[in-house]
């Protein structure tokens, strides 16, 4: 047999070995069991994470629409019906789609998995919230989709870029960071997955754990931790707060607001970790990336 019959053969081995059996029953992050009964065709999108990681698992063809925040990779969603959001969903038009699969969170202040299921669709509500997570809804969309060997290969590459970006920063001393998700302000826990990002970019978050994942904050807090970077506001807006002018980050301008794409890979839990990793290396050791 020549080589690349064996290459091919290798291939096509591998493919058979990752392919998704059906019917499929799966426990969605609601506790609710979801089953499909073939691979499904027609799939919504409901969150940007859930849209980039279908494209980047090689499941971008079966996306029949998407959420009106889905603005990544622009040459898919582009072309694609917007369909609302989590909190004002378009249900006559998702439904005239006659979708197979809806990709929805796991909100119950949206209700937005309870409001699709309802209306008589297939829907799988959950996203990641912590570091692993993220890697394990890959998995599942994966299985969901009959990409398992595309969720494997993406798993692989991100975990690749995201050791190497950490290994950069190893050896240089933690620093203190308050990273603002709005100005309400809520932060992030050292739990969540943007805190474990900026564990890995040599930084550590003034939030507490004890206060989970994304709380919102006492400013006091903030101003006793008198973290040496900011991240997520603009440095005007930092000067400008009550007791914040003289803390080490805006004194030393080390207050830094993310970029659109930069603010996107921050902010979804997907395909883009290393993205959002290096943003928050060049902010915390821009030192690293020279």
């Amino acid at each position: 047999m020549t080589r690349t019959l064996l290459t091919l053969s290798a291939l096509l081995l591998s493919a058979h070995a990752h392919a998704t059996k059906y019917p499929l029953t799966l426990t969605d992050d609601l506790g609710r069991t979801v089953t499909l009964r073939q691979e499904p065709k027609r799939i919504i999108s409901m969150l940007p994470s859930h849209t980039e990681t279908l494209v980047a698992i090689g499941a971008g063809s079966k996306l029949v629409a998407v959420d009106r925040f889905s603005n990544y990779p622009k040459a898919v969603v582009d072309v694609l019906p917007k369909v609302g959001s989590a909190f004002q969903p378009n249900l006559e038009a998702i439904l005239a789609l006659k979708p197979d699969l809806v990709l929805a969170d796991e909100s119950t202040s949206s209700r937005l998995t309870e409001k699709l299921a309802a209306a008589g669709l297939t829907v799988y509500g959950g996203t990641g919230q912590t570091y692993n997570e993220v890697f394990e809804k890959i998995a599942v969309l994966g299985r969901l989709t009959n990409r398992e060997a595309g969720a494997t290969r993406l798993v692989t590459g991100m975990r690749a870029d995201l050791n190497a970006l950490q290994a950069s920063v190893a050896r240089r001393p933690k620093v203190s960071v308050y990273y603002e998700v709005d100005p309400a302000p809520y932060s992030v826990g050292p739990n969540s997955f943007i805190g474990v990002l900026i564990g890995k970019a040599g930084g550590q978050t003034v939030v507490p754990a004890s206060l989970g994942d994304f709380p919102k904050l006492d400013p006091e807090l903030i101003v006793k931790a008198n973290p040496q970077v900011m991240i997520g506001l603009p440095l005007t807006d930092a000067r400008a707060r009550p007791g914040w002018a003289g803390l080490r980050a805006v004194s030393a301008a080390r207050v830094y607001k993310p970029t659109d794409e930069e603010r996107d890979a921050l902010s979804r839990p997907g395909p883009r970790l290393a993205v959002a990793l290096r943003a928050l290396i060049r902010m915390i050791h821009p030192e690293a990336l020279k």
